[in-house]
């Protein structure tokens, strides 16, 4: 009798252990079903998503990839001498990266070689593309001195040198060369220079190393590109020569190089107009002669 109660209790419990799985399983289900029906995702707590960084984060890269891509778009250009870490997460990460910003119709560029990185807006006569970011010219100051800096470069980089530097005192010299005599006052002109030097340093074209003294970047190939520095350099030299008095604007806009500036810098051109007549002989000969040896340099 004993048998027969013991047997038949374990035979209830089995029944009702049965049941409870049965009951669990159609619940599981109906979740599940519930779930794919449900326009809406259920919130998770961040404690039970250790992936999300914020509440409602729905994205995908690591934070570090993140920040980068920030400052991708921050910034006119990534340098990996300035920022090491920054370019050792954008190559692991570069082609997520791409990603995104292509998804907002911008371009990433890396050149490997130089250590740079930069953005390019995407645009298309196919395509209708919203235009994100903006042109920006370069001033009339900031180009001469981007002329200088670039002629120097190459120059010194061509004789075998491993790096090139100037003065300030010697980028104004040049740079000044190549104004009209009558146009503004000395001091404007040597305030000028030296504030689109500083907005220079500030883009990582030049690297003030000690007061007065900067190095210049392999950022200037970029920005300016042998071709565009002969055309620039000999179209100073013509203008000198003639002594022409014109703004120089659509020259300048003609030779100018499609600057992969982020902000969408898309070229390098005079920005003010020059509308006044050489009228001292003297000066336009010193011109003329430092234009051609910036010239010469450069081939």
């Amino acid at each position: 009798m004993t048998d027969v109660t013991t047997a038949t209790e374990e035979t209830a419990q089995a029944d009702a252990l049965g049941t409870d799985r049965a009951a669990v399983d159609t619940d599981e289900r109906s979740a599940d079903t519930a779930s794919a029906d449900s326009p809406f995702i259920d919130p998770v707590a961040m404690e039970d998503d250790p992936d999300e960084l914020f509440p409602g984060d729905r994205g995908v890269l690591d934070p570090d990839a993140r920040r980068v891509l920030v400052r991708l778009l921050q910034r006119r250009f990534l340098l990996a001498e300035r920022s090491r870490a920054d370019w050792a997460v954008l190559l692991e990460h570069q082609s997520q990266i791409e990603s995104r910003l292509g998804d907002l119709f911008i371009r990433l560029v890396v050149d490997h070689d130089r250590g740079v990185a930069y953005k390019q807006q995407v645009r298309s006569d196919e395509l209708e593309v919203p235009i994100l970011l903006k042109d920006e010219a370069y001033t009339r100051a900031e180009t001469l001195v981007l002329v200088h800096l670039r002629t120097v470069y190459q120059r010194e980089i061509t004789a075998g040198e491993g790096s090139a530097r100037v003065d300030v005192e010697e980028v104004e010299q040049t740079v000044l060369s190549y104004y009209s005599a009558g146009d503004r006052g000395t001091a404007r002109r040597q305030r000028d220079i030296r504030n689109a030097l500083n907005r220079l340093r500030v883009d990582g074209v030049v690297e003030e190393e000690s007061e007065g003294r900067y190095r210049i970047s392999a950022l200037v190939e970029i920005l300016l590109s042998s071709e565009r520095l002969h055309e620039l350099l000999e179209w100073l030299r013509e203008r000198t020569v003639s002594g022409d008095d014109s703004d120089g604007r659509d020259e300048l806009d003609a030779a100018a190089d499609d600057a992969p500036l982020d902000e969408a810098r898309s070229d390098i051109r005079i920005d003010e107009p020059d509308d006044s007549a050489t009228s001292d002989s003297d000066s336009d000969s010193a011109s003329a002669t430092s234009a051609d040896q910036e010239a010469q340099a450069a081939r």
